[in-house]
């Protein structure tokens, strides 16, 4: 299935990757990974100049209303520089939960200092033995005089501890597995309560565990109707699953072009190995596992606002499986083409494989989103 860009989007996404061809080469990339954020607080400024930090808020607030098609076009130029800064856990996963759950008061509150760059968000969904459930929520909400007080374990919550507010989920009724009585919480980094203990991940990223000991909100601090969240957290993953296999088709494309390089300029028995036939179908096999991986993305993009929840969510599970896959043949050939350099820390390649291998185990591996494709009714 072939989709084809318009003229505003290959503008867009020309700019894009001219803004991250100049500011993330491999040594600056490296310098912002072992900063105290982690990233740049400057460039996400620049991306609110740009209006990048807007792109999925709607017009009434102050953002530019584009689709999930445009913010793939974004997150795969993302993913061919390795941006490091948090779209992906404050803008498609907190700025989402917002506008899936928040009310116009809310809305009006908040969207506007996001899309300005003013706030930062995180998405604390997840928990140690959720094993990718999005229903396994064991955090408890116990109301309390004219609010809650939560206590429970969030785990790997991108970006938390730069966040100035996180979005968490807790049980408000029912039991752990349950889909009704999940209900989402804007919470203050800050407050008392809330225990964050941070470390990088594999990939040069940011992750905390959030612990929270009696953490207190107040009703206004209850994101759309108690009890009633778990569809809109399956929503909001499945557009960070959108946004994560978008980057993944810029971080294979970037492997492809080394990998084609490599192979014109290494010579052996006095010509370019490239020559080889053998080493061409090789990097034709990477080549089509990325024209694939690409063309599903871009379905389920598509699928996202136009499709029901079932046929939305067979897309979505069919471009993340084709991504766990071509992901890993695409980084394994590339390392192999590469022979000894490919294991070395002086070509960046190492880095781009591993969030490859990050990208496969976010928001459900392989093996978890074919087994959800599978129970999923045709349609």
């Amino acid at each position: 299935m072939e989709f084809t860009l318009s003229d505003e989007q290959v503008l867009f996404q020309e700019s894009v990757e001219s803004f991250t061809a100049k500011q993330y080469d491999a040594d600056k990339r490296r310098a912002l990974s072992e900063s105290e954020d982690g990233f740049s607080r400057a460039h996400w400024a620049h991306f609110a100049e740009l209006g990048w930090l807007g792109l999925g808020i709607e017009e009434a607030h102050g953002g530019l209303g584009g689709t999930a098609l445009d913010m793939a076009v974004l997150m795969e130029g993302f993913g061919r520089a390795l941006v490091l800064e948090p779209y992906l856990s404050s803008m498609v996963m907190g700025g989402g939960a917002l506008e899936l759950a928040a009310s116009e008061k809310q809305k009006s509150a908040l969207l506007p200092a996001l899309g300005g760059g003013a706030l930062l968000l995180a998405f604390a969904f997840a928990e140690p033995r959720a094993r990718y459930d999005l229903a396994k929520v064991a955090t408890i909400a116990e109301k309390c005089g004219g609010g809650y007080l939560l206590r429970g374990h969030k785990s790997v919550v991108l970006h938390a501890a730069s966040a100035d507010k996180i979005i968490v989920s807790a049980r408000t009724a029912g039991g752990v597995g349950d889909k009704a009585g999940i209900s989402l919480f804007l919470l203050e980094r800050a407050a008392p309560g809330v225990n964050l203990q941070s470390y990088p991940t594999v990939d040069g990223g940011r992750a905390a565990e959030v612990v929270l000991d009696e953490a207190v909100v107040t009703e206004y601090d209850l994101l759309g109707q108690e009890g009633q969240a778990h569809a809109i957290i399956e929503a909001v993953i499945d557009r960070a699953i959108i946004a994560v296999c978008a980057e993944a088709i810029g971080i294979m494309q970037t492997l492809i072009e080394m990998t084609r390089a490599y192979l014109d300029n290494r010579k052996q028995f006095g010509i370019p190995i490239g020559k080889f036939q053998v080493l061409q179908h090789q990097l034709v096999d990477m080549y089509m596992a990325h024209e694939l991986s690409k063309a599903l993305t871009y379905r389920a993009a598509a699928a996202i606002a136009s499709a029901e929840s079932a046929a939305r969510a067979r897309a979505v599970s069919a471009a993340k499986v084709q991504i766990g896959k071509a992901g890993s043949l695409v980084g394994q050939q590339a390392i192999q083409l590469h022979g000894g350099m490919g294991m070395t820390d002086e070509l960046p390649l190492g880095q781009y494989f591993k969030r490859l291998t990050m990208i496969e185990t976010l928001f459900g591996n392989t093996d978890h989103h074919r087994r959800r494709f599978a129970a999923l009714p045709e349609t």
